[in-house]
């Protein structure tokens, strides 16, 4: 048994030997390995990054492409409401055109028309009985002056002359009393609508009124109390009252 066990021991010596022989080759190449694996874990490390960063480059391109589409169906819809808008302004600017041949047009016809109511205007004035000489006159004298004026639209002009139809149509149906001067005498003129004018001195010594048929002033005292009377209605001095004037009966009649 001895002898048994004697001849296994260089068996086992020799296993050991190759055993730290290994360990001893083994440790030794530990630093390469060490360098292999961290050049390795450095290569990983440099192909993580730069696979993030096609990543992250690959997020960027979808958004800009994401963003370019978004400006498109902008632009798409701003254009789609820009030609709307032109052909809006268009169609407005070929109504606007026809209107100012229209104007044109018109201009053309009523400036004649609205000559023609002016001079109508001052004819009836010089026929008419006398009162407010001046101020009538100067109203006719301005409608005359602006007809020549470029800078007055046709519809300004229409409307001035209008307002002094109506400003002498008032004058018919209105009693009205004014401070005047009849030749070197100041009066105070009594106008009952368009059928009378008459006149009294302010001491109440001349009493008158106009003959159109004379087409001049004649004194008649006998209408002095009704004179002074419709002098004192006119100026709201007292109530309305009746008074007598005189009326000249038209050619003709009984």
């Amino acid at each position: 048994m001895k002898r048994a066990h004697q001849k296994r021991r260089p068996a086992s010596f020799a296993a050991l030997s190759l055993v730290i022989l290994c360990s001893v080759s083994y440790a030794a190449d530990l630093p390469s390995l060490f360098d292999d694996s961290r050049s390795w874990l450095l290569a990983q490390a440099e192909a993580q990054k730069s696979v993030d960063a096609l990543d992250e480059e690959r997020g960027s391109l979808l958004d800009e492409y994401q963003n370019t589409l978004r400006e498109a169906d902008g632009l798409r819809v701003y254009n789609q409401q820009l030609r709307a808008q032109i052909k809006s302004q268009q169609i407005e600017m070929d109504a606007v055109r026809s209107e100012g041949f229209e104007v044109e047009r018109t201009n053309r016809e009523i400036l004649p028309l609205m000559q023609k109511m002016v001079n109508t205007l001052e004819a009836f004035v010089d026929l008419d009985i006398p009162f407010l000489p001046e101020e009538r006159q100067g109203r006719i004298k301005k409608l005359r002056d602006m007809m020549d004026r470029a800078d007055v639209t046709t519809s300004e002009k229409y409307r001035r002359i209008v307002e002094a139809y109506q400003i002498e149509m008032e004058y018919g149906r209105t009693l009205e009393s004014y401070e005047g001067k009849l030749g070197d005498k100041v009066v105070q003129f009594l106008r009952t609508g368009r059928v009378g004018l008459m006149y009294q001195t302010p001491d109440m010594k001349e009493t008158g009124y106009w003959d159109a048929e004379k087409k001049a002033f004649v004194r008649d005292d006998s209408y002095r109390d009704d004179v002074r009377d419709g002098l004192k209605v006119a100026r709201k001095q007292v109530s309305p009252n009746l008074i007598v004037v005189p009326i000249l009966a038209a050619k003709g009649a009984r």
